[in-house]
């Protein structure tokens, strides 16, 4: 006997290179099997879901979600229900100096799954509000690797990289130094570096040359400056394919100032689609252009990005990114995590940080989710 069935959906794996009509089966918190017809009588709860979406439960690679414990934070458990989502990665909101905090007030007590990134800085992002705006990386006094290392190795099952910020804005013109020391402890960790980039010093160049394969590189659709483009003809900066070449993982982190259409237009002309697509939601970027992680893969599908595509940069390959490729597909015997969606058709305006506008004829929006075999309504 199984606990839930859901009929007659249209499944997409990516990961699988799956998209047909199926049924699937959850047992013990896993997905237990996936056929093209499973009787509602093999269950003790069945869905009829013929016209939606099923997929592998969406993973926002990019949030921040320590709420409560820093002003940049949103709470996680109405937002991922809202969004669908199965999993949310913090992207470096806690530092070695109160990670422990968020994980017992934040992370366990969720009914979403939370990974995060540890950020370099002592205290994480301690300043990040409409009120008051520090880089946390612009003090190097912060910035101390033992501490890392030693915060990171103890929570191993919950921290899947080291979270850098460098930029004007993140690490007042330091240039690469907060880069390199973040570099070093993740290769003693074995993890990726996720490093921000907003405007210059230091430039992308200088960036993007560091990036090792696996290292993600976030914010990497933004406008000028640094942006992966050249706006004069839309070319692909060199620093840029080689460091695709090389195996640097390439994040959307749409947020607050991090995502421009034109930008966007340029890279998808020449076929450089990102490997993740994440919302970088925060308390300012919530009620702005970002919004949520389905409102970002919204815009890619109006930018004329195939259906599969963008769900494959929300499951599997934000899952590979951290390491946890099993949370990216809908295999029997993996986590019993699913999002369920409905295709939205009409005309649909989106706005980008500049407050340029864009229109689709398609959106995703939410109907459930199921969380290890269960089933949660939006």
């Amino acid at each position: 006997m199984y606990d839930l069935v859901l009929k007659q959906a249209r499944v997409i794996d990516p990961q699988e290179n799956l998209d047909e009509v199926r049924d699937i089966a959850f047992r013990d918190g896993n997905v237990a099997a996936i056929e093209k017809s499973i009787s509602a009588s093999e269950a003790i709860e069945s869905h009829d879901l013929s016209g939606r979406l099923i997929v592998p439960g969406l993973i926002d690679l990019h949030t921040h979600v320590y709420w409560g414990g820093a002003a940049i934070g949103i709470e996680p458990d109405g937002y991922a229900k809202a969004s669908g989502l199965s999993t949310l990665v913090d992207a470096g909101t806690a530092g070695p100096g109160n990670f422990t905090g968020f994980l017992k007030h934040v992370i366990e007590p969720a009914e979403t799954r939370i990974l995060a990134f540890l950020n370099l800085s002592f205290p994480g992002i301690f300043a990040f509000s409409k009120e008051v705006m520090v880089g946390e990386c612009g003090d190097l006094r912060l910035l101390n690797p033992a501490a890392c290392l030693k915060i990171a190795s103890l929570y191993p099952d919950d921290i899947v990289g080291i979270k850098v910020r460098v930029g004007l804005t993140a690490s007042a013109g330091r240039g690469v130094a907060p880069l390199d020391i973040a570099l070093e402890v993740a290769d003693e960790l074995g993890l990726p570096v996720m490093c921000h980039l907003d405007n210059p010093p230091p430039s992308r160049l200088e960036v993007v040359s560091r990036l090792r394969k696996g290292d993600i590189l976030t914010h990497c659709f933004r406008p000028f400056p640094n942006a992966p483009a050249r706006m004069r003809d839309g070319a692909v900066r060199e620093e840029i394919i080689a460091a695709r070449e090389r195996g640097v993982i390439f994040d959307i982190g749409h947020g607050q100032g991090s995502f421009g259409f034109v930008t966007a237009e340029a890279m998808i002309a020449a076929d450089f689609l990102p490997e993740c697509i994440s919302s970088d939601v925060h308390v300012l970027s919530i009620d702005g252009s970002a919004q949520s992680q389905l409102n970002t893969m919204s815009k890619f599908l109006a930018l004329g990005v195939s259906l599969n595509d963008v769900i494959a940069a929300s499951t599997s390959g934000p899952a590979s990114a951290i390491g946890r490729p099993n949370l990216g597909s809908l295999i029997p015997g993996t986590p019993g995590d699913a999002t369920v969606l409905n295709l939205d058709q009409g005309d649909f305006e989106f706005t980008d940080v500049e407050g340029l506008v864009r229109t689709g004829n398609s959106r995703l929006t939410c109907e459930a989710r199921v969380l290890s075999g269960r089933w949660h309504s939006a």
